[in-house]
């Protein structure tokens, strides 16, 4: 609950700076989707934790080891932090260089009224590439765990009822109609992030929240239903795969790895189109990434509640 609530204070904080489309994110992630992961995972935990018996001294060296492990680590990163600027200095290099250049040189060069689309999805669209193949990697990750469960159809009769939530009425019915204004609203944010606060990270994750919704009000069988996991699978997959295309075809072109603007003759209506592309599938995979681990989570907790 404080998590949620921490989130939605950020979120007021980022729009008080002027930086909607983070504001977007940390609504839709912060304060929608972590705590809802979160409490999934809690109800997958055991109360108590399982021990084995161990001898006393191999158990105190084992400790000492990660100790150990966790100081080296820590050292290490305060070390990397010696040579940086001082936080909000005037003279650091993103002050004095790169943002300058970002200002003058974006309307020119990636000619858009969104500067933080410009950004992500043009000057360090490599960055933005890693940041879509972790997504993918944790969904693959959770999927490992739980694979064999999540795309069985068996599902607790004892528990459906519950999960359906048929005694929540007006729940169910206001989230009827609301749920299509939030994937509409989804698509405007993916297919607007050029021209207002959006992109492919916020419609990802609000398409995804209306989808846990649904799945929360009506439960995991019909939700698996709307929209299988066998082919939330596949999208999750393809969103990466749509991203690194745009790159290879951008080399193909004679330009570099995802340098968008040799994709049309015009460079302005190049890098229109190649984020436009990749921004598309960046929301393919966020949203079939979130829809998959939360649809893990809630078949293992519905499992366990089943064998009580």
């Amino acid at each position: 609950m404080l998590s949620g609530i921490y989130g939605l204070l950020s979120a007021s904080f980022f729009v008080a700076l002027d930086a909607v489309d983070v504001a977007f994110t940390e609504a839709a992630v912060g304060a929608g989707i972590f705590p809802l992961l979160m409490m999934l995972v809690l109800g997958v935990t055991g109360r108590y934790e399982k021990t084995k018996l161990v001898p006393i001294k191999a158990d105190v060296v084992k400790k000492l080891a990660l100790v150990l492990a966790l100081l080296v680590t820590g050292a290490l990163l305060v070390f990397g932090t010696l040579d940086m600027p001082i936080f909000g200095a005037a003279d650091a290099p993103a002050q004095q260089h790169v943002n300058i250049r970002y200002i003058q040189q974006s309307p020119t060069e990636i000619g858009i009224p969104n500067m933080v689309t410009s950004v992500l999805a043009s000057y360090r669209g490599y960055d933005t590439f890693g940041e879509v193949l972790v997504i993918f990697t944790a969904a693959m990750g959770v999927l490992a765990l739980f694979s064999s469960q999540l795309f069985s159809q068996v599902t607790a009769s004892k528990n459906k009822a519950k999960n359906e939530m048929h005694e929540h009425n007006v729940l169910r019915i206001v989230s009827k109609m609301l749920i299509p204004f939030i994937l509409l609203f989804a698509f405007y944010v993916q297919f607007h992030g050029e021209y207002g606060p959006g992109g492919g990270f916020q419609a990802g994750v609000i398409f995804a929240a209306g989808i846990i919704l649904y799945t929360m009000l009506y439960g995991l069988d019909k939700a698996r239903q709307v929209i299988k996991p066998t082919v939330l699978r596949v999208l999750c997959a393809l969103g990466v795969f749509i991203y690194g295309t745009t790159g290879v075809v951008s080399m193909l072109a004679g330009g570099n790895f995802l340098d968008y603007s040799v994709l049309a003759n015009d460079p302005v209506i190049g890098q229109h189109l190649g984020i436009l592309v990749i921004e598309l599938g960046v929301g393919i995979t966020i949203a079939a990434g979130m829809i998959l681990i939360f649809f893990a989570f809630s078949q293992q907790a519905e499992t366990q509640l089943g064998e009580q």
